[in-house]
């Protein structure tokens, strides 16, 4: 079973199939009908005024970050983020704009007062980098995929509003977000100014990512798009199948919530592993492994022998990323293998 993540989604035959009959047209002169209607329909689905389909996530935080960014300003992230840790630098490379990072709270919070110190006390004064814009991440990938709370959101929008700088959500996972709280996800994007998500994880669409926001702000990211070299032609043959997954895949995913659970609650009962199942809120299930029995290196090693493939998240932190291909035999079936991967090293270390 692979747990490396939920990007090894593979398409469905009904997005397959949709490929078959996709309408075309050149994109960067926005004449292919076929990403044109996926857009409307995202930005719809979001309550945004206009969205703009990506070739990555990558590229729509980056686009995202410098159409609202001045070069030589700060952009504040989490020091968990992906947007810090596993994306190049690219607003600093391309856009000359300065990382801030701020503490991750275990639940993915960025702390309103860690956010305020970064400020400085004389805006005025010209040796300082001037904070230009907040990055959240929702759900949080190294915090275990949790869900930032709407009474959170809430509170960082008016603390954005007061300093006067907009609020961009890296929402990879943002259908993810939406289904465990119980709310439309418009409900959470009334307190972003601009967001990204993937089509390419749990949604299961083989490629491709959705930047949206202010009409204002979007015709800036295609110009950006353009830029970093994503103007694609003829892509509706990859808007249509991102399509079906946005009409037809974002409700399954509580399935994936449920086995997570599982999962935790399997892995809990083993001694050596160290997890709380009552943590796990969506489809990342994040555990440690007690050194003396067994290193994070030697876990990954020996499990993979078995067929299981884990991540690493950074401090010996073991990721498994529940997606669509993954069974409730397979949630039995992995507890069974890692116990006995377990068990075996106790006995090598009496």
């Amino acid at each position: 079973m692979n747990y490396l993540s939920d990007t090894i989604t593979k398409p469905t035959e009904e997005m397959m199939a949709s490929i078959q009959h996709a309408a075309l047209g050149d994109d960067v002169y926005g004449e292919d009908p076929t990403v044109n209607r996926l857009e409307e329909f995202a930005a719809e689905l979001l309550g945004m005024e206009s969205a703009c389909f990506m070739p990555s996530g990558t590229m729509a935080n980056l686009a995202s970050i410098m159409a609202h960014c001045p070069r030589g300003s700060k952009v504040l992230v989490g020091d968990e983020s992906d947007i810090y840790i596993f994306e190049a630098g690219g607003a600093s490379v391309c856009g000359g704009i300065m990382y801030e990072p701020i503490p991750t709270q275990p639940n993915g919070e960025l702390a309103i007062q860690d956010l305020e110190k970064v400020f400085p006390f004389d805006p005025e004064d010209p040796q300082f980098a001037l904070p230009a814009l907040i990055c959240l991440e929702n759900t949080h990938n190294r915090c275990g995929g949790k869900v930032l709370s709407l009474s959170y959101l809430k509170e960082v929008y008016e603390f954005s509003r007061k300093r006067k700088i907009p609020i961009h959500m890296d929402g990879a996972r943002l259908f993810n977000a939406a289904c465990a709280a119980g709310v439309d996800v418009k409900e959470i994007m009334q307190y972003a100014d601009s967001v990204q998500f993937c089509l390419s994880k749990g949604l299961s669409a083989p490629i491709g990512s959705i930047a949206a926001g202010s009409k204002e702000h979007i015709k800036k990211v295609r110009t950006l798009r353009k830029m970093l070299g994503g103007g694609m032609r003829q892509v509706g043959i990859m808007a249509a199948p991102a399509l079906v997954a946005l009409e037809k895949m974002t409700s399954r995913l509580r399935d994936d919530h449920t086995r997570a659970k599982k999962l935790a609650q399997g892995l809990s009962s083993i001694p050596g592993i160290k997890i709380n199942p009552e943590e796990v809120e969506t489809n990342i299930v994040i555990f440690t492994v007690d050194e003396d029995i067994c290193t994070w290196q030697r876990f990954l090693a020996l499990n993979e022998n078995q067929g299981l493939i884990f991540s690493e998240m950074g401090y010996g932190r073991i990721r498994a990323v529940i997606h669509r291909h993954i069974s409730d035999d397979d949630i039995s079936s992995t507890i069974s293998t890692v116990r006995s991967v377990i068990e075996i090293e106790m006995t090598q270390t009496v």
